[in-house]
């Protein structure tokens, strides 16, 4: 059964398809001009939604690392893969409503498949940027997302579309949490001194030690002594 194009209604379906939490970004919103990444404006001209859709990581794989990290990876996937069953589903449900859709990639890499620059890592579109768009949350100083319920134990993707929904807006008035600065136990922590204080990443540091040194295993360990 198709959904009403009623950004409530799509959300609700959407939770109920095993979601915790979801969130309609305006596109345009990626076109301001603080925003250096890459546009989803490139790869659909006519977007106007950003759906984004997120799960959240069980504890008990996170922390045990360092140990664990075939566990802690494998979790993720799994997460990664619900993920990408509810945003199929909503996507194609908007097809038939007459509007195109498309799934953001979840992974940089996967399957011996890079789907992110990778000198830079950096995706088609921000996946961080669309959630903050959204008010989901905000940055952190380890380059990820962080939920004021959840801190930055989650999973997102994202469906890019040209229906014209209902968009939330920013909870967070900076892209960075003011906890952040004095915090940096995510900078002390990297094992590679990937992340600095002024929240800036060493990216190329970050990927080899993933899928050189840990032979594609996840690290997890920003994320393992996040207070939030």
């Amino acid at each position: 059964m198709s959904m009403s194009l009623d950004a409530t209604v799509i959300k609700e379906q959407i939770r109920r398809f095993g979601a915790d939490f979801v969130g309609i970004a305006d596109a345009a919103g990626f076109l301001n001009p603080g925003y250096t990444g890459n546009r989803p404006q490139d790869f659909m001209p006519g977007i106007r939604s950003v759906i984004v859709i997120g799960v959240v990581i069980p504890k008990g794989c996170v922390q045990p690392l360092p140990k664990g990290r075939p566990e802690y990876t494998n979790t993720l996937m799994a997460g990664t893969a619900t993920l990408r069953v509810i945003a199929f589903r909503i996507a194609r449900d908007l097809e038939k409503q007459g509007y195109q859709s498309a799934l953001v990639p979840t992974e940089g890499s996967e399957f011996g498949m890079w789907y992110a620059d990778m000198e830079t890592l950096r995706a088609d579109i921000s996946l961080k940027y669309a959630a903050w768009l959204a008010g989901l949350g905000a940055y952190g100083l380890n380059q990820l997302l962080i939920t004021r319920e959840t801190g930055p134990r989650i999973r997102m993707t994202a469906i890019l579309t040209d229906a014209p929904l209902d968009a939330d807006h920013p909870t967070e008035e900076t892209l960075v949490r003011s906890e952040c600065s004095a915090c940096q136990r995510c900078v002390k922590a990297c094992p590679v001194g990937a992340l600095f204080a002024d929240g800036t990443i060493r990216p190329q540091a970050c990927r080899d030690y993933m899928f050189s040194t840990l032979g594609g295993l996840r690290c997890g360990m920003c994320i393992r002594v996040c207070p939030l």
